[in-house]
């Protein structure tokens, strides 16, 4: 008697226990991303500035209807981002701070998403290229923009824009790649005259 309700036990435990399995939701994952080792080439046309750039980019023409003369965008096809670089010739004061404070207009644009913004001052005297570089973080279309001039004939500025959907927890590790490559970039850049 006492093997049958021991048997009735154990069995009632084990159909309690069996039936419908509960799934719980999995978190979304990211697929691996694979960097390049990390090699540059330098940008030398008919601009009145050169720079040394990553051979995993591109530089292409800028094509849009308003584009001007050494309007270029750097492509960085593995990543689906693009740095869109502007130049404009500087004719007097006025026009300089027009364009500087466009840049700054422009960074300052992402505030609403953002959740830094952090300005760095460019200097190297004996290049004579100053700017301003501005480190943005969050949600935000862009998430790095920077201005070079020297501050008597030449102003050139950049951007960069992922074409996805903003999620910086996601596209961080991409952007701290990248963000190097501008800084290289940055810092071996020289005016012609």
């Amino acid at each position: 008697m006492k093997r049958l309700m021991v048997l009735c036990l154990l069995l009632g435990v084990i159909v309690g226990c069996g039936g419908e399995q509960v799934n719980t939701p999995k978190p979304k994952g990211y697929f691996r991303i694979k960097f390049p080792e990390k090699s540059y080439r330098t940008y030398i046309s008919d601009a009145p500035f050169t720079f040394d750039y990553p051979a995993y980019a591109t530089i292409t023409k800028d094509t849009d209807a308003d584009a001007r003369p050494f309007w270029n965008n750097l492509d960085f096809p593995q990543f689906n981002g693009r740095l869109h670089l502007t130049y404009h010739g500087v004719f007097s004061e006025q026009n300089y701070n027009k364009m500087t404070e466009a840049a700054r207009t422009l960074a300052m644009k992402h505030t609403i998403k953002a959740s830094a913004i952090d300005q760095k001052l460019i200097n190297y005297p004996d290049k004579k290229v100053y700017g301003i570089y501005y480190e943005i973080e969050g949600n935000t279309a862009s998430s790095v923009q920077f201005f070079l001039t020297d501050s008597a004939k030449h102003y050139f500025r950049g951007a960069l824009y992922f074409n996805e959907a903003p999620q910086y927890d996601s596209i961080q590790p991409v952007i701290k790649f990248i963000k190097k490559d501008i800084d290289r970039m940055i810092e071996t850049f020289k005016w012609k005259n």
